[in-house]
């Protein structure tokens, strides 16, 4: 079964996924926001989901951000839709930034990276998916 990652934004979400085996992650898609339960529940229909990760925005100090109550509004809304299917929260400090990071060194150049704004969401959602098998792995 898979694990899947969402990295939640107020405009779009970026989504990321385990192979089967749950060994590696790869970037899914970025869907707008409004669109994000309606995917899942296409995605879940075809694909054996072992959990959902969804990304809880904390700022670096660790107090909640703004986005985390739209956050733990759609985690409500998914518990009471599917709630065989676990979502869990998992820290998401500096992803976005280590995603910009990596788009900055894969050598993506400018219009591209201004034409494609999700791009950042989606590597946002594998990065969190990688770091949450790296800890589960450690437990």
């Amino acid at each position: 079964m898979r694990i899947l990652s969402v990295d939640y934004g107020k405009k779009r979400c970026g989504l990321a996924v385990t192979d089967p085996l749950q060994i590696i992650a790869n970037g899914l898609v970025t869907v707008a926001t409004s669109d994000l339960i309606n995917f899942l529940s296409d995605y879940i229909q075809k694909e054996a989901v072992e959990r959902i990760v969804i990304g809880k925005p904390v700022q670096p100090d660790g107090n909640p951000s703004e986005n985390l109550a739209r956050v733990e509004k759609f985690v409500g809304q998914w518990r009471k839709k599917y709630p065989e299917i676990p979502i869990e929260y998992y820290d998401e400090r500096f992803t976005s930034v280590l995603a910009h990071q990596a788009i900055l060194q894969s050598g993506i150049g400018k219009k591209q990276r201004k034409e494609n704004k999700g791009l950042v969401d989606e590597i946002s959602a594998t990065i969190i998916l990688q770091d949450y098998m790296r800890a589960t792995k450690m437990r």
